[in-house]
């Protein structure tokens, strides 16, 4: 029995025996006679990748060719995943970026941290605060997401520490190293890291830093040094509002214009003419191919070059603004340490900004270092004022208010109107600077009566000022291309937004630039514009022409007209009398030896009252276009506790005088190709 019992088990294991080796027969026979190309065809298989390669950004430059912002040329320390361990090896990886951040940390390098952890000086974890990161919040938000440590809303510090450690596997390291190497893994992670899509971990590095790399490859294996171009400024301080800044494109921007060529590593515009001309900025990538064969082998190859963006020329002129802000800074300093300010200068006809300026400024260069501080600056410096901020604008309304009255026919030249230092509507009382006595449009202008302009407001009403108002562009944008405040107009319309109603008195001080009157300097330079060129207001703009860098061709802006006011030239005429009368006060005349110039100029000043921590003070304004006989540039300032406009005369003086007898660079007939090509 025991015999028989046994032969069977033994017949059974041959013919296992048997069957495996009939398996692997006829596998032999499949890889080797049946499918052998295809085996063989994957056997030397190669993998393909397109890497983008930037391009540099395009220069932005003065209207006489004055370089304001250009490239130069520095080194990132990017990790190429076709050379650094697969993330399933975070041995090897922590290694590698270990021996990085020792070598950042030895020769002073800044590298990534956008992880948004902390240690404290008490040894725990805790979340960055708003003070370490103006965007902590999103942060926090991308960090404990479904595609990063999958954590729910109410997981503290800790909880995302101790999940990163095991995601990167850190168990190892101290805490402090831990992060370290934890924020260039999180990077990794973060910009979906892969041989498509290398990472930049570090900008900007020393020469002795990428020496010490590419003389130990194995060491830092994966680590590669990328050539690229840095933004560079002729003068970093000067026009920054205008110019604006530079960073790397965040997860929002990246969805939205992934499909319109950007990358997750990209620059991109972040204000001013950066941003808003960023598509001509940008330029086009370029391509490189990797390739990496069945033994691991890595080739690379540029297939396509990449093409610098277009060159934008400004309308600025570099010199003139360099004397706006530093002449506005001295008035503000001069004025008080609470005082702020800005200045625009127009070509009143074409729209152009020949510059723009604020006080307190920025610096270009030190802007990203310095935001956390910058951004709690009691003076606000990154406020543009000359765009975004709208003044009261006190009695440099009132050249509009002559306007208006005169060519509705309510008031003609010899319109006389007494002022006896008062003036009453209903039970209210509205007062003057002084008893003028009797004055005709231009003495108003000149001595600047309220008493005057509070009898043609009742003799027009609101609805009248503010057609003319909206005619000269006054509460409405510019058009300009950087962002920029709407302003408002006084009157029954905007309190109805805010259940308000719009009483008598209040038109009488509506007259004379009060009430809830609100103008921002680029308005008032327009509007000054329109009441010295004729009547004609114009789109204000910043870009005068771009230069293609394919090509070279120079596409111009267009000149827009936004309005015809249809104001009659006698009606223009007798305003731009009143307002040279102001001029020749200012400019003229010895009423201030700073303020004395040739050019013949027309001026109306303005102030406006403003509580300032509790105390009553005047913000000081003046606008003024020259020459006062062949009208070609128009100048609007304003100064914060100025104490009047008379006091910012300096400003315009300067200008006016440097566009005049100091300007040798710009010769009207000359083309920006000639300049520039």
């Amino acid at each position: 029995m025991g015999e028989r019992y046994k032969s069977v088990r033994t017949t059974v294991a041959i013919i296992l025996v048997i069957a495996v080796m009939l398996g692997f027969a006829y596998d032999l026979f499949g890889i080797q006679i049946k499918n052998n190309e295809y085996y063989l065809a994957q056997s030397s298989a190669v993998k393909t990748y397109t890497v983008p390669i930037e391009a540099a950004r395009g220069d932005i430059v003065d209207r006489n060719g004055n370089t304001l912002v250009t490239n130069r040329k520095g080194n990132s320390i990017v990790l190429n995943a076709a050379y650094f361990p697969p993330a399933s090896e975070n041995e090897e990886r922590n290694a590698i970026i270990q021996n990085l951040i020792a070598l950042f940390n030895k020769n002073g390098e800044e590298y990534v941290h956008n992880l948004p952890l902390k240690l404290t000086s008490s040894g725990s974890i805790a979340f960055y605060d708003e003070s370490d990161d103006e965007k902590y919040e999103q942060s926090i938000k991308t960090l404990k997401s479904k595609d990063m440590l999958n954590l729910q809303d109410y997981a503290t510090a800790q909880n995302c520490f101790d999940a990163m450690v095991e995601k990167y596997g850190l168990e190892d390291f101290d805490a402090a190293t831990a992060l370290e190497i934890g924020s260039i893994r999180y990077e990794l992670t973060r910009l979906l890291f892969s041989v498509s899509n290398p990472v930049t971990i570090a900008d900007d590095v020393s020469d002795k830093t990428v020496a010490e790399i590419k003389e130990n490859d194995e060491y830092y294996l994966g680590a590669d040094v990328q050539v690229v171009a840095y933004r560079s400024y002729t003068d970093s301080s000067l026009a920054s509002h205008i110019i604006g800044t530079v960073r790397k494109i965040n997860a929002d921007e990246y969805k939205r214009l992934k499909d319109s060529g950007y990358g997750i590593n990209d620059q991109i515009g972040e204000s001013g003419i950066e941003a808003a001309c960023e598509s001509e900025l940008r330029g086009t990538a370029g391509e490189k191919t990797v390739t990496i064969d069945a033994q691991g082998n890595v080739s690379e190859e540029i297939t396509k070059e990449p093409v610098q963006g277009d060159t934008i020329v400004l309308t600025i002129d570099k010199d003139m603004q360099k004397i706006a802000e530093q002449k506005l800074s001295d008035i503000c300093i001069k004025t008080s340490s609470a005082a702020t300010g800005s200045v625009v200068v127009e070509d009143i006809h074409s729209g152009e900004v020949l510059a723009a300026a604020n006080y307190p400024t920025y610096d270009l260069l030190e802007y990203y270092d310095n935001y956390t501080a910058l951004t709690k600056n009691s003076k606000k410096p990154l406020i543009n004022r000359f765009a975004m901020t709208a003044y009261a604008p006190g009695s440099a309304f009132k050249p509009l208010m002559s306007v208006a009255a005169l060519e509705e026919g309510k008031i003609t030249a010899s319109t006389r109107f007494t002022c006896h230092n008062v003036y009453s509507v209903g039970e209210m009382t509205f007062g003057c600077l002084d008893a003028h006595g009797s004055l005709d449009v231009q003495g108003a202008l000149e001595k600047s009566c309220n008493v005057f302009y509070y009898n043609c407001a009742e003799l027009m009403g609101i609805d009248i000022m503010n057609k003319y108002g909206k005619m000269f562009g006054l509460g409405q944008k510019t058009g300009v291309e950087i962002p920029e405040a709407t302003g408002i107009m006084a009157g029954p319309e905007y309190r109805k937004k805010f259940d308000m109603t719009w009483n008598p008195g209040d038109t009488v001080q509506a007259a004379i630039g009060q009430s809830e009157n609100l103008l921002t300097p680029l308005q008032l330079a327009n509007y000054c514009a329109a009441v010295a060129n004729g009547g004609t207001r114009y789109k204000v703009h910043f870009v005068k022409s771009k230069i293609t860098k394919s090509t070279g061709e120079v596409i111009d802006s267009d000149i827009e007209v936004l309005e015809e006011t249809g104001v009659s030239a006698k009606t223009l005429e007798i305003v731009q009398g009143g307002m040279r009368r102001v001029g020749i006060k200012l400019f003229d005349s010895d009423f201030n030896p700073l303020t004395r110039i040739t050019t013949p100029v027309a001026s109306k000043t303005g102030t406006s009252q403003v509580i300032v921590n509790g105390v009553k003070q005047n913000n000081g304004f003046i606008i003024s276009f020259a020459p006062y006989d062949n009208p070609e540039i128009s100048v609007a300032s304003a100064i914060t506790t100025a104490g009047s406009g008379t006091s910012t005369a300096e400003i315009t003086a300067a200008v006016i005088d440097y566009y005049y007898n100091q300007n040798n660079q710009e010769e009207k007939a000359q083309t920006d190709a000639t300049l520039l090509l």
